[in-house]
């Protein structure tokens, strides 16, 4: 049973929805985020990413980087850049990128859900960052960016959607990424209580995007509530920002890897170590792996196929055969000594979107030594490994088109 609820979001009015909306905190780092909010006192990094107005040298974990976003937001408020709708509401988001169409509801999920695992995860979270959006979001006294989760296919659901779909938009705009954001507000009560009746039957949702947020609303209820002595479980900060996308309609894309050297291995000795694990076969174009159990491998200016061979892969172990794990377990932990990618700093995670051409810079600049190009996970594996509450490898999954920030925020007092 999952439990959904409408709120009251802050939004920007029409005419400013461009300039206002961003990409997601962590995309970026502060210097990209302060070019992308150059000349624009609008943009919404300055509330989800307030370090680009305070010198460069303060740590963006200090206590006033979090105040600054507070100040921030309290003066988007004040200029009339975000303003609150009078009614809850139910909202309906979709974005396009290319040939690819998701169209989610936007909404506050429940804490308990979360706690009580009718929310499931497929990731740990990193202590450090689950900690700096516990501060973030308390500071703030809001959710300000959504979390990003899936959920089975539901026809009716589908079907009240494509129903506000056919009325003129809230919001139609493209972004400087090439992504198109569309959005409508569902404001008929009848069609509110339709879909939380029709969620309260629906098991389970999926964590696809947001681990670190998802963790820290949970850890931020647990500090509101055992401040309010007259807790009744029904406050704002007892549930937090969500858009659901229904899994038939979503994308996902492989998290590539590049590692800095080679483990104090000559390039010929790599190419025999790697080779008793996987076939190598040279490619002359780069290689995007069309299936399972394939790879792509980067190094010393050339291209390789590597095909895992059939005694590393036990399709009865719903983890180990994955191809981040088959990638993790063969090769970077006995052959380049990264045992834990989570905090290995010679390990860098690259997303699908920056394509083969962002491996092949890595390596020519020399900063890296190797790089890997995974097939993606897909929809079906996320959900099976959650049900099982397995937890799948660090960047695992890397899902496209990322939900923009600054459409919605929601207010927790």
């Amino acid at each position: 049973m999952a439990i959904i609820k409408p709120f009251r979001a802050l939004r920007p009015p029409k005419h400013l929805v461009e300039k206002v909306s961003a990409l997601p905190y962590d995309v970026m780092n502060v210097e990209e985020a302060c070019a992308m909010a150059a000349g624009n006192p609008n943009s919404f990094l300055h509330i989800s990413r307030p370090e680009i107005d305070l010198p460069a040298e303060i740590d963006p974990h200090d206590d006033s980087v979090y105040l600054q976003g507070k100040l921030n937001l309290g003066e988007f408020i004040r200029r009339g850049i975000l303003t609150q709708d009078s009614h809850d509401c139910f909202y309906v988001y979709r974005q396009r990128l290319g040939g690819i169409s998701q169209t989610g509801l936007v909404v506050c999920a429940s804490v308990d859900d979360y706690q009580s695992g009718v929310i499931k995860k497929h990731e740990h979270t990193r202590a450090d960052k689950e900690e700096d959006r516990v501060k973030h979001i308390d500071c703030l006294d809001a959710n300000d960016e959504p979390v990003f989760y899936l959920s089975r296919s539901c026809a009716e659901v589908e079907g009240i959607i494509e129903g506000v779909t056919d009325s003129p938009p809230e919001y139609d705009f493209t972004s400087d990424d090439g992504v198109g954001h569309t959005a409508w507000i569902i404001t008929e009560q009848i069609l509110i209580d339709r879909l939380i009746d029709l969620f309260a039957e629906i098991p389970r949702l999926y964590v696809a995007d947001g681990h670190h947020r998802s963790a820290a609303a949970a850890r931020v209820r647990e500090l509101r509530r055992d401040k309010n002595p007259n807790h009744k479980g029904y406050e704002e900060y007892n549930s937090f920002l969500t858009v659901i996308f229904p899994e038939n309609q979503l994308n996902i894309m492989p998290y590539n890897r590049a590692v800095k050297d080679l483990n104090e291995c000559t390039v010929s000795e790599f190419i025999a170590e790697v080779r008793n694990i996987f076939e190598i076969i040279p490619s002359p174009v780069p290689v995007i792996p069309a299936e399972r159990h394939v790879f792509g491998m980067y190094l010393d200016c050339c291209w390789y196929h590597l095909h895992a061979r059939p005694e590393i892969v036990n399709e009865k172990d719903t983890v180990g055969r994955l191809d981040v794990s088959i990638l993790q377990n063969s090769l970077l932990d006995p052959l380049l000594g990264i045992q834990d990618p989570r905090t290995d700093q010679r390990i860098h995670f690259v997303g699908g979107i920056r394509g083969t051409d962002e491996l092949v810079r890595l390596v020519d600049s020399g900063e890296y030594a190797v790089a890997f190009a995974l097939h993606p996970t897909s929809i079906c594996e996320l959900i099976e490994l959650a049900d099982q509450d397995q937890i799948m490898p660090p960047k695992s999954t890397w899902f496209e088109p990322k939900l923009r920030s600054g459409l919605f925020v929601h207010l927790l007092s």
